[in-house]
């Protein structure tokens, strides 16, 4: 058991197949699109989109519960994930948009801030 302040998430996208039994530890998260990049399955990492597409569809993520003290420090974009591609909503009492659902700790060869200036985001939905 880890007390929820000492909690943080981390993120490991899957291999691109059906995952019938559950993680031992954490959930599977199924159904993302990135806009704005690609998850380039060879290299595991971020990387731009292919031309005249605009999302791609994630494969499988896990998400898996740590200790902070336990996470890893390495190269990452934390890609804000919304409900929608508005990427906007109601300013909440937490501070955040009723549209942004989390962060995503996702591996990138690039600063983040390459990926910020791109517009780089997950969405839970498509528009069409």
């Amino acid at each position: 058991t880890i007390p929820i302040d000492h909690l943080i998430f981390d993120f490991d996208v899957l291999d691109d197949k059906d995952y019938k039994q559950p993680p031992a530890d954490g959930a599977y998260i199924r159904g993302l699109f990135m806009e704005g990049a690609r998850w380039d399955r060879k290299i595991r990492r971020i990387n731009e989109s292919h031309s005249k597409q605009l999302t791609d569809t994630m494969p499988v993520i896990q998400l898996k519960p740590l200790r902070k003290e336990e996470l890893e420090q390495r190269l990452v974009y934390e890609a804000p994930v919304y409900k929608t591609s508005e990427r906007r909503g109601t300013l909440s009492t937490t501070g955040h948009s009723t549209n942004f659902v989390l962060d995503m700790r996702l591996p990138t060869d690039k600063p983040p801030s390459h990926w910020i200036q791109q517009g780089v985001g997950l969405l839970c939905q498509l528009d069409n």
